[in-house]
């Protein structure tokens, strides 16, 4: 392989699924929460807290329904926060054939209620050769911390390493570590880039 890639780690939302909001966002309006931007309500909620490990799934939850007028429960909110989901097949599709020949990791922020829903439904904590959800790691990118802790847990030689994920910034804290970085904008992109890097796909 031209540079000798020998990990590919990939980045979960907008990569291997894609997100369906709306739901949510229906419901929290119709208990009289105003939703004019869901990243500024999911701010409110502590999510970054939530995906950082210092604020379980309950919590999050709880957060979410104090903004609500009307009574929510935790079930309704539960269904709809982790029923968002939308598996990108040809990425993952391409993720499982990558293991045959690399090793595939992911690296995502996440909490921890998406990523029992997604062990579950996709078996997400069984693609490729491990994880790390920023719950568990404590840290979320890009800082560096959280790709220090993947080099660390997954023995990751940064020159040999290719990270892809659909966020500019995240990429940027991957190659200020020595990581190659692919922004994902989709399928054909994605993987002309990693067969530019001699990746085997």
């Amino acid at each position: 392989m031209g540079t000798g890639i020998d990990a590919v780690v990939f980045d979960i939302g907008w990569v291997l699924v894609r997100f369906n909001y709306q739901p949510l966002i229906e419901l929290l309006r119709a208990r009289g929460c105003e939703v004019h931007d869901l990243h500024a309500v999911l701010e409110r909620a502590a999510l970054a807290e939530h995906e950082s490990g210092r604020l379980h799934g309950h919590g999050l939850l709880e957060r979410l329904a104090g903004l609500a007028q009307a009574p929510v429960t935790h079930e309704e909110l539960h269904a709809h926060w982790v029923g968002m989901f939308e598996l990108d097949a040809p990425m993952h599709d391409l993720a499982h054939r990558l293991s045959e020949h690399h090793k595939v990791y992911l690296l995502s922020n996440i909490g921890d209620l998406h990523w029992a829903h997604l062990s579950r439904e996709y078996r997400f904590h069984a693609l490729g050769h491990g994880a790390l959800p920023s719950y568990l790691a404590g840290a979320m990118k890009p800082h560096a911390d959280i790709y220090a802790e993947a080099e660390r847990r997954f023995g990751l030689a940064p020159s040999a390493t290719v990270f892809i994920d659909d966020r500019a910034d995240n990429i940027a804290g991957a190659r200020a570590r020595g990581w190659h970085g692919i922004v994902h904008e989709d399928f054909e992109r994605t993987r002309a880039q990693l067969r530019a890097l001699g990746v085997r796909c």
